[in-house]
């Protein structure tokens, strides 16, 4: 499953309602298996977007003080 274009804070929300699931065992092993691989793909999303949103960030901070 893509990640779609979905903001920060949509994919934190259905990455915590994976780890719910997970948490509380509704998963059969095949549901598990790829409850997984959509988190893996996320986080990835997710930490590419903070990365972004930092380099970003910097770059103002640093233009700001020229």
């Amino acid at each position: 499953m893509a990640v779609k274009k979905e903001t920060y804070a949509e994919a934190m929300k259905r990455l915590e309602d994976i780890v719910s699931r997970i948490e509380s065992d509704e998963l059969d092993i095949d549901q598990l298996r790829e409850s997984l691989r959509e988190a893996q793909k996320l986080v990835k999303y997710c930490r590419d977007k903070l990365y972004k949103a930092d380099e970003e960030i910097k770059r103002m901070l640093e233009a700001e003080d020229k």
